[in-house]
């Protein structure tokens, strides 16, 4: 297991130099080691800094927010088929934003589309702590993430819909497909407290997690308070996938498909496919990022639209792989 671990540190250190090495622009290698560490070359330094190094420093910390919220309610409710947008914040944080974009609110300030998009994860939260009660069942909180959802995908159709501006309604549908491109350290400064906070308190939930397996009565046999396990769940994946949602757009599959391949590697337990997701969340956005970069430059291909092209069939093939197992 510390082989896994010790692996996907690698190959995240990897893809992350990778990530700040590769771009349009076709620096030189050590001239933009030079310009990252040392400053030389003002150009350069522009580049590497102030686009290259916050759009990587994303990919790591959006992939490894999904990855980690998606095993953590895998592990919760004791179902593969779990992905951190069950619960409707992705879909709430990406109304705000869509909301931010067709009052002007984004233009008129650069940091008012994230802080919508916060603003619409924190809306969620509150709505699911009412609608699924402090004591409500696991059943009780997927079907109020789901009628959350289902609201806030519909209240974004309909803003889409009757969007008088066609410019507005070009950039909400660009920005719903999922990117990194074009972010600033600014960003990175606005999300990283809630993705920092919402990883404690998933990564905390280890040893509970791990009891649950055994079933809720055995759970609480044990000592675990499940009402306390689930609102940190719900505030830690709020937290995470509402900030990543903020600042990246809608991006799929990440959630679902790292804790899968990960599960046999590092064993059943979710105490340890917590973490081994978080790292394979940020190795699997990563790796799209720069496959964006290179697949299609000219044509800005989005992130979103690439991990979900990569995502679906994997996900076909395991249904199909679970199939023949059974």
């Amino acid at each position: 297991m510390i082989r896994v671990f010790a692996g996907l540190g690698a190959l995240v250190l990897l893809l992350f130099t990778a990530s700040l090495l590769i771009g349009p622009a076709g620096l030189p290698v050590s001239d933009s080691i030079d310009a990252l560490f040392r400053g030389e070359g003002e150009a350069i330094t522009l580049v590497m800094r102030e686009i290259r190094l916050p759009r990587a420093l994303l990919a790591v910390m959006v992939g490894a927010s999904l990855g980690l919220s998606g095993a953590a309610l895998q592990g919760y409710l004791r179902n593969p088929l779990a992905e951190p947008g069950l619960i409707g914040v992705s879909g709430s944080a990406a109304l705000g934003a869509v909301l931010a974009i067709q009052s002007g609110l984004a233009a008129a300030f650069a940091l008012a589309l994230p802080l919508a998009a916060l603003g619409g994860a924190v809306g969620a939260v509150v709505l699911i702590l009412l609608l699924a009660g402090p004591r409500g069942s696991a059943l009780t909180l997927i079907l109020a993430g789901i009628a959350i959802s289902a609201l806030a995908g519909a209240c974004t159709s309909l803003v889409l819909n009757l969007s008088p501006n066609p410019f507005a309604a070009s950039e909400i549908v660009f920005w719903l497909l999922g990117s990194l491109a074009d972010r600033s350290m600014q960003h990175v400064g606005l999300v990283a407290p809630f993705m920092a906070a919402g990883a404690v308190a998933l990564l905390s939930l280890g040893r509970g997690l791990d009891a649950l397996t055994l079933g809720e009565d055995a759970a609480a046999a044990l000592g675990i308070d499940l009402a306390r396990l689930r609102l940190m769940l719900i505030l830690g994946v709020a937290a995470t996938v509402g900030a990543a949602t903020a600042v990246a757009g809608s991006i799929g599959f990440v959630g679902l498909v790292a804790p899968h391949v990960l599960r046999r590697a590092v064993g059943a337990k979710p105490s340890r496919v917590l973490p081994a997701s978080a790292l394979g969340g940020a190795a699997m956005v990563l790796a799209a990022d720069i496959a964006v970069r290179l697949i299609a430059p000219e044509q800005d291909l989005k992130l979103g639209v690439l991990i979900a092209l990569v995502g679906a069939p994997f996900f076909l093939r395991l249904i199909l792989t679970q199939r023949r197992e059974m």
